[in-house]
């Protein structure tokens, strides 16, 4: 089984850098997408069910802003746009669909690079989020989240990270929620486990600022967190920088399932 996830900062202009003609030969059986920075309305028949594939999506109702899909090879049981929170399910942060025994989702967590108030709201999401990740644990199914958290967790995850330890997406109380989330609730950073000493390969975000790309200055901010069952069925995990379809790159990861 082979699950992608990529945040393609905007799905229009992903499909201009060829990101869809990409994913037809993956021959994935899930993709999941974030940032879609598109409304229901924006969505052409080939970026809602690309290949065969039946498409699920969550619109932010703020134009040209975040949004979430995944993409499945077969039809799930269920589906559920939004994971029942009054805030942040009108941003377009969440997708979840299930079968018989695993949930794959989408998510999108906040940004609060740009100023105290987004921030705060990030803080917000990290504990309604976390409250819905023991839920989660709690239904007794494999589930693989992917999607960008906008949290680099240890400082193996960013190239500099003595200078960004007072900037958003490095911030003690948020690499402390992700520990949370591994260490007390029991989920896998699935990547980690196969790769537990990578530092440049895990990279998955580079500023569009000066060199970052050329020079590889990148966070590790996209992730597959798994439940352990399934994140111990992990075979092989990669991230796809031969082609540049956003300013992430995607995360490849193949399980035994």
């Amino acid at each position: 089984m082979k699950i992608i996830s990529a945040n393609l900062n905007g799905i229009r202009s992903a499909a201009k850098k060829n990101f869809f003609a990409w994913m037809a030969k993956q021959d994935a059986d899930f993709v999941c997408v974030q940032e879609l920075k598109a409304q229901e309305a924006d969505m052409t028949p080939d970026f809602l069910a690309p290949m065969g594939y039946h498409g699920y999506f969550h619109y932010a109702e703020k134009k040209g802003y975040s949004g979430t899909g995944v993409y499945c090879r077969n039809k799930p049981r269920n589906n559920h746009i939004g994971f029942g929170s009054v805030e942040f399910d009108a941003e377009g942060r969440y997708v979840q669909c299930d079968f018989d025994n695993l949930s794959v989702i989408s998510v999108y967590c906040p940004s609060g690079s740009s100023g105290e108030e987004r921030q705060q709201a990030k803080f917000r999401f990290m504990d309604e989020f976390l409250t819905h990740l023991k839920q989660l644990v709690a239904c007794g199914r494999e589930v693989v989240i992917c999607g960008d958290w906008n949290v680099a967790h240890k400082e193996i995850d960013l190239k500099n990270w003595k200078s960004n330890q007072k900037n958003s997406g490095f911030l003690p109380e948020e690499r402390a929620w992700m520990t949370q989330i591994l260490d007390t609730l029991g989920w896998r950073d699935v990547y980690r486990g196969i790769h537990p000493d990578t530092t440049a390969e895990a990279y998955t975000w580079w500023s569009n600022r000066g060199q970052a790309w050329a020079n590889n200055v990148g966070w590790r901010i996209d992730y597959q967190i798994a439940t352990a069952g399934i994140s111990a069925l992990a075979k092989s995990a990669s991230v796809y920088k031969d082609e540049r379809f956003s300013d992430h790159s995607p995360l490849i990861i193949q399980y035994d399932f």
